[in-house]
């Protein structure tokens, strides 16, 4: 099958996913009387915070994905399930986000934050790998590019201390998940180059 179609399909299961987000951020309501201001956005404060991380997430999900299967023209059917799983992890973003963000980052809810980051990242390193059995043109390109998912490997090591930490530290274990999500936002030049080549 065309990758096109499993990336098109994708795309909209992500854009969903970010508008389900966006639709959980509620309108301040105003407090006492005459014109609303920015005061007003205090209470929401970990509430946003918790939306832009997560939208950086799924847009580095989106953007890497779909450099992903740019270098892979065609997938097969244990692709098509690889690439379901990764959209069950996605999935659970909103909901994560949501919890966390509403009660103010507190230990369990940053701990299962840092589990759906954690089965975001292993289902994408799944994806990789699926993909790359797929046939030996595509094994052989992405192999040249993504170093035996090295990053992929270290960032869900960095979930799993994260998880552990949120606990202990909670602001350590936020500002880990912040760590890994700016190590990803620049695009993944590795399999830029790869389609350039």
């Amino acid at each position: 099958m065309p990758s096109g179609r499993l990336e098109a399909f994708s795309d909209g299961v992500m854009a969903i996913l970010i508008t389900i987000m966006v639709l959980e951020l509620a309108v301040p309501h105003h407090r006492g009387h005459g014109v609303a201001t920015m005061a007003d956005l205090r209470p929401l404060v970990p509430v946003l915070l918790s939306y832009v991380l997560s939208f950086v997430y799924l847009v580095i999900y989106w953007n890497n994905h779909h450099h992903l299967l740019r270098a892979a023209p065609r997938v097969s059917g244990a692709t098509l399930w690889a690439n379901l799983h990764l959209l069950f992890w996605l999935s659970l973003v909103p909901f994560a986000t949501a919890w966390m963000g509403e009660n103010g980052f507190a230990p369990h809810t940053l701990a299962l934050y840092g589990i759906v980051l954690f089965g975001s990242g292993f289902a994408y390193l799944l994806l990789e790998i699926t993909l790359m059995h797929t046939d030996e043109s595509i094994s052989q390109r992405l192999l040249a590019v993504l170093d035996g998912g090295l990053k992929e490997k270290i960032s869900m090591l960095l979930y799993l201390v994260g998880i552990g930490l949120s606990f202990v530290q909670p602001a350590i274990a936020g500002a880990i998940y912040v760590l890994v999500a700016l190590v990803w936002l620049v695009p993944d030049r590795r399999l830029e180059q790869a389609m350039v080549d």
